[in-house]
């Protein structure tokens, strides 16, 4: 093993016998007699392994082996030390030495301690470079598998929306109702301070809320004038119809309950299953407001959009009846013209 060696020892016969025994082993020596030129090479040259002497006039070997550590902390280290420095040489093992020969040694010893260290140096480099390449190909495929999710979850986004307008376009709405009443809904549940995973839910469910009009007839869901009692009990399932259709995909599963509920009402009077106050999910709950504001202020087939003072009036009107009180207190709270960026354009 090719490797550049740095001994320092104010002895020369000391000097001399390691630079010889190592120089056989085909290691490039470099020598200093005190710490400070020690310092010099260490600086200018790059070390593999450093055999220092503990005890030097001047600056020791133990205040070198900590210069030495901070200069290349990857250096090897072996501390030659007498027998009654034994203490010392130990507690360099502390400091970062990897080993200690004493006084007097075998040219054997030697060449086996240097080997070690180096062999030790070695594979702690070796062993840092495995951990920095794994940790880089994780981060790798860590960002190729979130573009694949991304791109997945893209794909997702796009079906659905696509299917929503579909749908929208089936009752004739202007624009996308759906995706309008998702945008109101997210804009209050974000100042509402909803976590990121609620807001996921409550943009799915709102987006999706009238799925279940795919399975009311056109004749009903299109019906021009006032719906007969039977055929309200058949729009009255939608609801439950959207849920069925949902529940059983995964990542549907919060925003299929949302759609459960979006029809019930906060005094208990809505379907399909009269739940009262809190027992109504909040997403639900926040999107009752936003659906409200997008149908008052949309035209419909039997009337033109009206003026946003009248949703401001119908919340006030309706609030503890229809509406969760705490939610319409929230809804007023924020400008008009934040809604009116949501939607796009100006209301009357």
């Amino acid at each position: 093993m090719s490797a550049n060696l740095l001994i320092v020892d104010d002895e020369q016969m000391i000097r001399e016998l390691l630079l010889t025994t190592l120089s056989r082993e085909n290691y490039v020596c470099f020598q200093s007699s005190n710490a400070i030129d020690g310092l010099t090479i260490l600086k200018e040259q790059e070390i593999d392994l450093a055999l220092l002497d503990v005890m030097m006039p001047g600056l020791s070997g133990v205040e070198l082996l900590r210069e030495l550590k901070m200069i290349s902390p990857d250096t090897a280290v072996l501390m030659i030390t007498a027998l009654s420095d034994m203490e010392t040489a130990l507690s360099c093992i502390h400091l970062g030495a990897d080993d200690y020969i004493t006084k007097p040694f075998s040219i054997e010893s030697i060449v086996a301690k240097a080997r070690n260290a180096l062999e030790k140096r070695q594979l702690i480099i070796e062993n840092r470079k495995y951990q920095n390449e794994l940790e880089q190909k994780v981060m790798e495929q860590t960002n190729q598998i979130r573009a694949a999710m991304n791109e997945l979850n893209q794909s997702y986004e796009t079906t659905l929306t696509a299917l929503v307008r579909s749908l929208d376009a089936r009752e004739k709405e202007v624009g996308s109702h759906s995706e309008r009443v998702m945008n109101y809904t997210l804009l209050l549940a974000r100042h509402m301070g909803l976590a990121e995973a609620d807001l996921s839910i409550i943009s799915k469910g709102a987006l999706l809320h009238d799925i279940g009009k795919i399975g009311v007839s056109d004749n009903i869901l299109l019906k021009p004038g006032k719906l007969t009692d039977a055929e309200w009990l058949e729009m009255k399932k939608h609801p439950q119809v959207g849920y069925d259709i949902l529940s059983g995909i995964s990542f549907l599963k919060g925003a299929s309950e949302f759609i459960l509920s979006h029809h019930e009402r906060y005094d208990g009077a809505g379907y399909p299953n009269g739940l009262r106050g809190e027992e109504i999910p909040l997403c639900a709950r926040i999107f009752a407001l936003a659906d409200t504001l997008d149908a008052m202020t949309s035209d419909r087939r039997y009337r033109k959009a009206l003026p946003f003072r009248a949703v401001i009036d119908e919340l006030n009107c309706c609030k503890g009846s229809q509406f969760d009180p705490t939610i319409v207190d929230e809804f007023l709270h924020i400008p008009r013209s934040h809604w009116e960026e949501v939607a796009g354009n100006r209301f009357q």
